[in-house]
């Protein structure tokens, strides 16, 4: 659905889509944009009967069961006037791919249409959907870089929604991570069926990470901090990946 065509999610309250990844390993990145959501006066829920939205499925070919998972999400945000989720890949997912996986079944194909025109990825939702990138935060000085999570930058046009969300942050200068715009070798079930391919990736996203004069690397999807995060600890280095709404929330502090 075009842009130009979507509900303005302004004065309404927003329905959480809190993502496996988020749930399972980043709970705080959750807690983050709640806590910015209060912050600006937003109403937030939490549909209790949210699982995954159906991706590992979409992304390895099973479209039965990518479906099967896609209703449970239909079910789940059925009442929502926001759908509002901090994973670039996830909401991706359901604005590209929903419509498309019920093209054929014209009562879910209604419903996928709904929840397609009123998602939002969390930077996106600030900046593009409520005209927000001054959220009043500051930090000590810090200097951040950002690394582009693929789904995010080449199917929802994100990047300058996060960068003009940090860079209104009072204390931080942004710096240029080299290769920001280059996979960090996730990809969704791409790391566990290419594992090699996928390792020879991260190995040098590490490196560039590890050169880059950033005091801060962020990034707007979970999955990159779970890959970037894993192979830096395992490589025994200090540094980690943030996730933007986490660096917001702490200026927020």
């Amino acid at each position: 659905m075009s842009d130009l065509l979507r509900p303005s999610p302004r004065y309404k309250p927003v329905s959480l889509f809190i993502t496996c990844l988020v749930d399972m390993i980043f709970p705080q990145t959750g807690i983050s944009v709640v806590e910015i959501l209060d912050h600006l006066g937003i109403e937030t829920r939490f549909p209790a009967g949210q699982t995954c939205c159906g991706q590992p499925a979409f992304n390895t070919g099973f479209r039965d069961d990518a479906r099967a998972a896609a209703r449970r999400f239909l079910e789940a945000f059925h009442n929502a006037d926001v759908i509002l989720t901090p994973s670039g890949s996830c909401a991706a997912l359901v604005r590209h791919e929903y419509p498309e996986l019920f093209r054929d079944e014209p009562g879910w194909y209604d419903r996928a249409a709904r929840a397609a025109s009123i998602t939002w990825e969390f930077t996106e939702y600030l900046v593009d959907g409520l005209g927000i990138t001054d959220l009043g935060a500051a930090l000590p000085p810090t200097t951040v870089a950002f690394h582009e999570a693929c789904h995010g930058l080449r199917l929802m046009g994100l990047g300058r929604q996060a960068r003009a969300l940090v860079g209104s942050v009072r204390g931080v200068s942004l710096a240029e991570l080299d290769g920001h715009d280059q996979c960090c070798g996730f990809g969704g079930t791409f790391a566990v069926k290419m594992p090699d391919i996928s390792a020879a990736i991260l190995r040098d996203k590490i490196a560039r990470i590890e050169a880059c004069p950033a005091d801060v690397i962020v990034t707007g999807d979970v999955s990159c901090l779970m890959q970037i995060n894993g192979g830096l600890s395992r490589a025994g280095r200090p540094r980690r990946v943030v996730h933007v709404a986490d660096l917001l929330a702490r200026g927020l502090k």
